[in-house]
């Protein structure tokens, strides 16, 4: 690949609250007001009944597992993660929400091991412990020296995007949004005086043209655009319309990657005039391990992604998907017919494009096209 060939590792939703942050060193209250669980601690009870004992407390380093080495081995320029968890001691339940994520900010080294270079905050869990918990987050983000986007202390900070250094005159520009149909409430939005995500109220083109509208303001020659957007239900592989309109309007208006997530497990990817639009890259570390009831669509099983793009044209050059699974909320290399499995699955929903399995495990888009550039 040549000098302007530039590698971003792409992952859904990063949830090292709840039960995974009872299993870390310094864990927080675990009162929960769900429905059915009002102890955190019953969540890693579920795993360890389905996948055996979890050593508590754990290294930092325990819930990404394999995913660290091989981030190292395969040094993507750019780390973008879906963090979907408040980080702080906060017990002011946001009233109304099924379920509450937080993480203790003395637990931040269970994300930062995984130096992120870019923490999306524009979700549906980010003020599960209101404004004030949203601030902690904010401050203990900053204290850690992690870039956050999609979320800030007024609207001007939420809407901005978070700027990565890549190759020597490049940069990867991230801005992020969220949508509704994630379940955001509009009340979350940040104001002109009040702190809140970057929320649109709904995926059209008036909201594709203003995120455009940032994009461009921000974006100089040889920088790779990302719009990361919060959007869709939790089950089910058909994207609905308004999404491909929304994310092939982003690509119209110079967006080189749109990253979409919200689904609990992969959802279709297509190659739309050059760049890659993820439909939804499902969750990466969660701990959902042991909850029936969707299994048909095994969100066991996680996906990262690498996307080379050449920063000089924006079009896509590559992509490596890396199957893994979750056990013991750990991330363990994913089977070969687990592998199998998510190769045949998301070659068959995806939009135009094939997946093929590589002699080194991981999936890529076929050549030619109808894989990259197709």
């Amino acid at each position: 690949m040549g000098g302007s060939v530039v590698t971003l590792f792409l992952c859904g939703d990063v949830m090292l609250g709840r039960g995974v942050d009872q299993i870390l060193a310094h864990p927080g209250s675990p009162v929960l007001r769900e429905d059915y669980v009002q102890d955190a601690r019953s969540y890693v009870e579920l795993a360890e009944a389905v996948s055996g004992p979890i050593p508590a407390p754990v290294a930092p380093s325990w819930p990404w597992g394999a995913a660290l080495g091989l981030l190292e081995e395969l040094a993507p320029e750019a780390r973008i993660v879906n963090l979907e968890t408040a980080v702080t001691r906060s017990d002011e339940f946001v009233p109304g929400k099924a379920v509450h994520y937080r993480m203790h900010p003395a637990n931040l080294p269970a994300l930062t091991v995984a130096r992120p270079d870019v923490c999306v905050l524009a979700n549906n869990h980010v003020l599960d412990f209101g404004r004030p918990g949203l601030e902690e987050t904010l401050d203990s983000l900053a204290g850690a020296g992690l870039r956050a986007v999609g979320a800030g202390r007024d609207a001007g900070e939420a809407y901005a995007p978070a700027t990565v250094p890549a190759a020597p005159g490049h940069r990867v520009l991230v801005l992020a949004l969220g949508s509704p149909s994630s379940g955001i409430p509009p009340d979350w939005a940040a104001t002109e005086e009040e702190p809140g995500v970057a929320w649109v109220p709904e995926l059209s083109a008036a909201a594709a043209e203003a995120a455009v509208r940032r994009v461009r303001r921000a974006k100089r020659p040889g920088d790779i655009a990302v719009v990361s957007v919060h959007w869709g239900s939790n089950w089910g592989y058909p994207v609905p319309r308004e999404q491909v309109r929304f994310g092939r309007a982003l690509v119209d208006g110079g967006v080189d990657i749109v990253h979409g997530h919200s689904s609990h497990h992969v959802r279709p990817l297509e190659v739309y005039r050059g760049r890659l639009i993820l439909y939804g890259c499902g969750d990466f570390i969660d701990d959902y391990e042991g909850i029936g009831g969707f299994e048909q669509y095994r969100d066991d099983l996680r996906l990262g992604y690498l996307a080379s793009v050449d920063a000089d044209t924006g079009c896509l050059t590559g992509l490596r998907m890396i199957p893994l699974q979750a056990r013991r909320m750990r991330l363990e290399p994913a089977g070969d017919q687990d592998t199998a499995w998510l190769c045949a699955t998301l070659d068959r929903i995806s939009h135009g494009v094939r997946i093929r399995r590589g002699t080194d495990g991981t999936l890529a888009l076929a050549a030619g096209p109808a894989g990259v550039g197709g």
